[in-house]
C-alpha cells in the first residue's frame, strides 16, 4: 500500500525497527508471557487463597505499609476476592519468622 493511504502499515519504517533489538521485534508480536504455568481457574481453592495472601503481601511490603493479617485482609476484600480467615495470620506469622527481604 501506498505510504500516504490510511491503510498503511502500522509498523515503525524500516529504519526504526533497525534500532529496535531483533528479541523485542519478535516479543511484540508473540503473546503476551503466563504469570505461571497453571491458569489460576485450574488451582484448587487452597492454591488461590495463597496466591492472594502472596500478593497482598507483596502490595503492602511494596509500598512500605506494615504486612499484618488486618491489612492483607482489607487488600483482598478490596480487590472483590475472600480468603479462608486463617491465610492472612498464617501468611503474617511466616513473614514475621522469615522476613520479606529473604
Amino acid at each position: 500500500l501506498a505510504q500516504g493511504s490510511r491503510h498503511a502499515s502500522r509498523c515503525p519504517p524500516a529504519r526504526a525497527r533497525a534500532a529496535i533489538p531483533r528479541a523485542a521485534q519478535a516479543s511484540s508480536r508473540a503473546a503476551p508471557p503466563a504469570m505461571a504455568n497453571v491458569p489460576v481457574s485450574e488451582l484448587s481453592k487452597e492454591q488461590q487463597d495463597e496466591l492472594l495472601c502472596t500478593y497482598a503481601a507483596l502490595i503492602l511490603h511494596d509500598d512500605g505499609a506494615d504486612v499484618t493479617a488486618q491489612g492483607m485482609t482489607n487488600l483482598i476484600k478490596a480487590a472483590g476476592c475472600t480468603v479462608e480467615a486463617y491465610w492472612p495470620m498464617l501468611m503474617t506469622k511466616m513473614i514475621n519468622n522469615v522476613g520479606m527481604d529473604a
